[in-house]
């Protein structure tokens, strides 16, 4: 249903003959910023003349100007969505759509046109069918990953991403959503949940400001939730990023990939969040950013519901006290601010046992989505500057596998664990843990941070490890360097779980 009546303009523009393209009908979808028509094999999104506390669309200038910076911003990976920006001249009852960036004094209005794409692949689309997999979601982590690397990053000198505007932002959520839900049930969840932000801004204070120095606010997308994602072609396709605000778009990354997390949680898919945030840091390697993950999460999760009720008040149908969607994104920000008991979980087993098939298997399974991976091929590469699918041309006992290689990357491996831990979050360490010392250390990790520890141990026979090895050799998409000289190797010296260690496996 459409908030409000259309105005003369829009409603003219549901003729297809107004149109320079052939369309046999035209549909317009009405959100609360924007009219979007739909018009053959083109979409023709146009700014509604409004002032909102978080953008101006009041002249027409601005309209245009944000028009083209719409299209400039979303252009950066969705170059063949996004064409152009088209005029609108004649009257509003008999409205003219000009070419492409013809732009004159006499036109009534601006559109920014894109190219239509089938709206069952949005992502939200997707996973109403229950037909996103763990698939979808490492291209998503890649596409965002690859797109961070690249984007501009925010100037020492800027408010953007600095602690005072991160507190905020997220204060003002709480002020507008106070008066946007006003039960007395709302009032006081929204009380605790200011405690906790309060009280987790001071605590994580000096990260925030450490992340902003470090290069890791950047000119992002804004608005990553899963109806802004589409497969095209059978690949994730990031679109609509936001253009009216700058403070909305230059954010940490973490904020970024945390609006995606908390949607996913949103739509019941735990097992599918905490894979996003895998394979994001898998690529990244930026695990400074779950410190303050959790936050952000909670931030997104009231932007969330601002949003909603903001709509529900739109909406002259639904009442802004009986906004359930609102009210929805508040239980789950309770749930995530709420303090989880983590606990440490490492593997065991000779290359091709199927380590890490069971350990991806026990993140997915987790109902919170709080469970991280750490994989030693891919942290030993990472620490010695390598990607994650290139070759060390290493022996086996030598170069990166060398024996002081092996101490430096456990030791990585604990340390990000205890960084990880202690943010609240389980870890999974995917290694091989060949050597009783190995697993003893990270036990005596698991008694010092106060969580449970237990192991992961696949079995296999001799014939599987070898029939595993090659076959994974010869795909070639493993951060695994792992042969049949490794496997007889590993042979010689693994020491196999004792009897006191037998209690702790699952």
């Amino acid at each position: 249903m459409n908030p409000h009546p259309l105005p003369p303009l829009i409603t003219a523009l549901l003729n297809p003959a107004r149109y320079p393209d052939p369309a046999s009908s035209v549909e317009c979808i009405q959100t609360h910023i924007s009219w979007i028509l739909l018009a053959g094999e083109f979409a023709y999104k146009i700014k509604k003349p409004l002032t909102l506390p978080f953008l101006d669309y009041s002249t027409l200038a601005q309209r245009l100007h944000y028009c083209q910076t719409e299209l400039r911003l979303n252009r950066r990976f969705a170059p063949d969505l996004y064409l152009g920006v088209v005029e609108i001249t004649g009257t509003a009852q008999h409205p003219t759509i000009g070419s492409l960036n013809d732009t004159t004094p006499s036109a009534l209005e601006y559109a920014l046109k894109m190219r239509r794409f089938d709206e069952a692949g949005r992502l939200d689309h997707v996973c109403a069918r229950a037909e996103l997999t763990q698939e979808h979601i490492h291209q998503l982590a890649d596409a965002v990953a690859a797109f961070h690397q690249i984007a501009a990053v925010a100037a020492p000198e800027t408010p953007y991403g600095a602690p005072a505007q991160v507190l905020a932002q997220a204060l003002e959520n709480f002020d507008e959503l106070q008066t946007l839900l006003p039960k007395p049930e709302d009032q006081h969840q929204l009380t605790a949940l200011r405690t906790w932000t309060d009280a987790e801004f001071t605590r994580l204070q000096a990260q925030f400001a450490a992340r902003k120095t470090a290069g890791f606010v950047r000119e992002c997308h804004g608005d990553l939730h899963l109806g802004n994602l589409v497969l095209i072609k059978g690949r994730v396709t990031l679109f609509d990023c936001i253009e009216f605000n700058e403070a909305l778009r230059w954010i940490d990354v973490a904020s970024e990939i945390a609006f995606t997390y908390i949607d996913l949680l949103d739509h019941g898919q735990a097992g599918l969040a905490g894979g996003l945030l895998n394979q994001w840091l898998n690529n990244t390697g930026d695990y400074a950013a779950v410190t303050v993950l959790r936050f952000y999460a909670v931030y997104r999760a009231l932007v969330r519901a601002k949003v909603a009720a903001l709509q529900g008040g739109q909406n002259a149908a639904q009442n802004t006290e009986d906004c359930t969607a609102a009210r929805a994104y508040l239980a789950l920000a309770q749930r995530v601010a709420a303090p989880f008991t983590p606990r440490l979980t490492i593997t065991h087993g000779l290359s091709g046992c199927g380590k890490s098939t069971v350990a991806m298997q026990h993140l997915l399974a987790d109902p919170n989505g709080n469970t991280l991976r750490l994989r030693s091929d891919v942290e030993r590469k990472r620490l010695f500057k390598l990607a994650e699918h290139e070759s060390s041309a290493a022996l086996p006992d030598g170069g990166i596998y060398h024996q002081d290689a092996n101490r430096q990357t456990y030791q990585r491996l604990a340390d990000l664990a205890a960084q990880l831990l202690a943010a609240g979050w389980s870890v999974i360490v995917d290694a091989a843990f060949l050597r009783r010392a190995e697993r003893d250390s990270f036990r005596a990790l698991a008694a010092q941070a106060g969580v449970d520890f237990c192991i992961l141990a696949p079995q296999a026979t001799a014939e599987q490890l070898a029939a595993r090895i090659e076959a994974r050799r010869a795909l070639g998409q493993d951060a695994s360097e792992a042969t049949l000289v490794v496997l007889a190797q590993q042979m010689t010296f693994v020491e196999p779980l004792d009897e006191m260690e037998q209690l702790f496996v699952v």
